[in-house]
């Protein structure tokens, strides 16, 4: 073989593995696990977060690919990522008060400090609902962000998963789709359109800084995103759960006073506001045969 026809192959091998499809694996994490996949009904196969089984059989090429992806991940070689100090308010404060971030990243214990596992996250991390669940790595789980300005967010949403409408107060969005399809839907403020977005695999979109907006899985397989964040603690505010939180003559009012609550009737209203990622919408549960 010529060596420039060598160089070529080489080249492409990062497509390949690009293009391969995110379906040939699924993570069981013993503390979440469980409940996910009661709610959703979902395949527990292997170990750390539990992660939605497509039925698709997927290619020769990315089942090779995956396959070695998890074996790596899971020998002795790879070293597991130090949680000791995720959610540890007393070193994060000590952090803050540090003036020098070279005298900030020495306070660390070890280098595994610096790594966050998606799979196996730091308690307090993970919202789950029937309909999927998203992991969160802030400056209290992660406290390695302190001083970067950031923060991530991966979510994995089953068959018609829903993100339910919600705003981050503090950040703008940046919602990558790395496996399956989204729809999308943000409304800046009073008077702004909606915009509505379909994302396929490696497409993304922004949602502004306090901007109400939603993911939704259409389809009858797993749909999985990364969310980029403009602050090391975005915060998350959902929309139901706000609303249905205030007073209920406050409620009553601001819905034109055409309905009446008691509180027992906005208590009742809380009570079916599905946990977050919830299951919807009607259309889709009935083609997916969850409904």
């Amino acid at each position: 073989m010529h060596f420039s026809a060598l160089c070529a192959i080489i080249s492409l091998l990062p497509l390949v593995a690009i293009a391969a499809p995110h379906n040939s694996y699924s993570w069981v994490n013993p503390s979440t696990a469980s409940a996910i996949n009661a709610a959703a009904g979902w395949s527990t196969t292997s170990t750390a977060v539990a992660v939605p089984v497509p039925t698709t059989t997927p290619g020769t090429v990315s089942t090779t690919l995956f396959t070695n992806v998890s074996t790596t991940a899971s020998t002795s070689a790879v070293s597991p990522a130090d949680t000791s100090v995720a959610n540890n308010e007393t070193f994060i404060a000590e952090l803050f008060v540090t003036a020098k971030a070279v005298d900030r990243i020495n306070k660390f214990p070890n280098d595994a400090s610096f790594k966050f596992d998606f799979k196996n996250p730091p308690a307090g991390t993970v919202a789950k609902g029937k309909g999927g669940f998203t992991v969160r790595s802030d400056r209290k789980a992660f406290p390695a962000l302190i001083g970067t300005g950031g923060s991530i967010s991966v979510g994995f949403l089953g068959p018609c998963g829903f993100n339910t409408p919600h705003t981050h107060p503090r950040s703008t969005e940046f919602n990558l789709v790395t496996e399956g399809t989204l729809q999308t839907q943000f409304t800046l403020e009073n008077k702004a359109r909606t915009i509505h977005n379909t994302l396929a695999t490696y497409q993304m979109t922004a949602f502004p800084q306090g901007a109400l907006h939603t993911e939704f899985n259409p389809n009858c397989e797993p749909a999985t995103f990364v969310a980029g964040f403009t602050s090391e603690d975005p915060g998350v505010q959902q929309a139901a759960e706000t609303f249905f939180g205030f007073d209920p003559d406050i409620v009553e009012a601001a819905l034109g006073n055409d309905f009446t609550f008691e509180d027992k009737d906005v208590d009742k209203f809380r009570s079916l506001i599905p946990e977050n990622v919830a299951l919807g919408v009607e259309s889709c549960l009935k083609k997916c045969g969850l409904r």
